[in-house]
């Protein structure tokens, strides 16, 4: 199958929009045809979480526990938004090749409700806050930039749903709860932050 290159067009107003700034309530024109096209990596924060809950993480083995006495958790409402983003990005005929989320539960329960395909879990991509237990903060921060700045499979995207302040580290801005940061891979292992979503933003795709 042949994958017809990103018309120049889509390109420049990538490139434009990337110079001039970024916001949530704002979509970069042409950006839906362009991530049907492939290439770029969609960095997911987990969906929102019940704050009364607390992480009590004693060693790594902890982080993945879903109990909510051990761990914090996806709220009801976060399960309900990972859910209805994840129904949109499907409709609106993204395609996507690989997932990959964080060990801890909120993380890897939001990938699922997604729904975006097979779910892997990595440390390169783990809370900040155990990054001494996963070779300190430089090592997560250069392991999440490689990922960040590795080109999908010609055609696809690649998703990974982590945590705010991994994405801070690497690239110095987050997303909310249950927003994405539209990443595109560049040659010599460096990326563009294309574009921030807030949860709500999916729904502004529109066909140009």
């Amino acid at each position: 199958m042949r994958f017809d290159p990103i018309p120049w067009p889509v390109l420049l107003a990538l490139l434009v929009w990337s110079c001039v700034g970024r916001a949530f309530a704002e979509v970069p024109p042409d950006l839906l045809a362009a991530l049907r096209q492939g290439g770029f990596v969609i960095y997911f924060r987990h969906a929102a979480t019940d704050w009364d809950q607390q992480d009590r993480e004693r060693s790594l083995m902890d982080v993945a526990s879903c109990d909510p006495n051990r761990m914090r958790q996806l709220s009801d409402s976060g399960r309900e938004t990972a859910r209805r983003i994840g129904m949109r990005i499907r409709g609106l005929g993204i395609p996507v090749d690989s997932v990959v989320a964080s060990e801890y539960c909120r993380t890897v329960e939001t990938a699922n409700l997604l729904d975006l395909g097979p779910v892997t879990t990595s440390r390169d991509v783990i809370n900040e806050r155990v990054a001494e237990r996963v070779g300190g903060r430089d090592h997560l921060r250069d392991a999440v930039r490689k990922r960040l700045a590795t080109i999908p499979r010609p055609g696809f995207n690649s998703v990974i749903v982590a945590h705010g302040n991994v994405f801070l580290l690497a690239a110095g801005t987050r997303p909310p709860e249950a927003g994405a940061a539209i990443v595109r891979p560049l040659p010599g292992g460096r990326f563009d932050v294309v574009a921030m979503f807030a949860p709500d933003d999916w729904d502004k795709l529109r066909e140009r």
